[in-house]
């Protein structure tokens, strides 16, 4: 680090210097210098680092903290410094990114027979399928939780409709919420899968917990 002094100097750059001897050559080429000095270290023969490096890292965590503050540093900030990170992933992905649309959208109408709305979610392989109305809003959802209520039950999957045990207007999401908001949802509502819909409450795509977890967000 000292022999860098001169080029810090040169190049303008003013400088924070964290010691535990403040006349160290650093601390007097610093701007400004923090006292991190310690009487004695934990260690028994007062060799090795051991309550100093606790000191700097306290001290290195104030002034960051002061900074962050000072800065107005947000955690969308963070996220933009950090896109590949956890936290990254969770305040910049939005359910657009991990949401299966277009033909991968498991839908069947309403009237349908609960025969056919299973093998529409077992091709579609989500867990799920969205009822539609007839002028395509949404009108239900039927989940792997559902239909393992409905077996509870006496019903014959060939003469059942879809309108007889599926959930009413069941929670949704929007294309551009956040990945993690809807994971809340999710976590708050225990449930598995969600409907995306637009403007007009109508489907545009949808995801269940595994998405989530292969984007990274949980």
């Amino acid at each position: 680090m000292v022999t860098l002094l001169p080029l810090i100097k040169r190049l303008g750059i003013k400088m924070i210097s964290l010691t535990g001897d403040p006349e160290s050559i650093l601390a007097r080429a610093a701007d400004i210098n923090l006292n991190a000095h310690v009487v004695h270290e934990a260690c028994p023969l007062n060799l090795a680092p051991t309550s100093s490096t606790t000191a700097a890292l306290v001290m290195g965590d104030a002034l960051a903290v002061a900074l962050l503050d000072a800065r107005g540093f947000t955690a969308e900030d963070f996220a933009f410094s950090h896109p590949g990170g956890a936290l990254g992933r969770r305040l910049l992905l939005k359910v657009e990114n991990v949401m299966h649309s277009g033909d991968a959208l498991p839908s069947v109408q309403r009237g349908t027979l609960l025969r056919d709305a299973l093998l529409e979610m077992t091709r579609k392989g989500l867990g799920m399928t969205a009822i539609l109305e007839a002028d395509g809003t949404l009108a239900g959802i039927f989940t792997d939780g559902d239909l393992r209520r409905t077996l509870d039950r006496p019903v014959d999957i060939r003469q059942t409709t879809i309108d007889e045990v599926m959930t009413l207007h069941g929670k949704t999401a929007h294309a551009d919420m956040l990945a993690a908001q809807a994971l809340k949802i999710m976590e708050d509502n225990k449930i598995s899968a969600l409907v995306v819909v637009d403007q007009n409450d109508k489907p545009v795509g949808a995801f269940n917990l595994q998405d989530l977890l292969r984007a990274g967000v949980m």
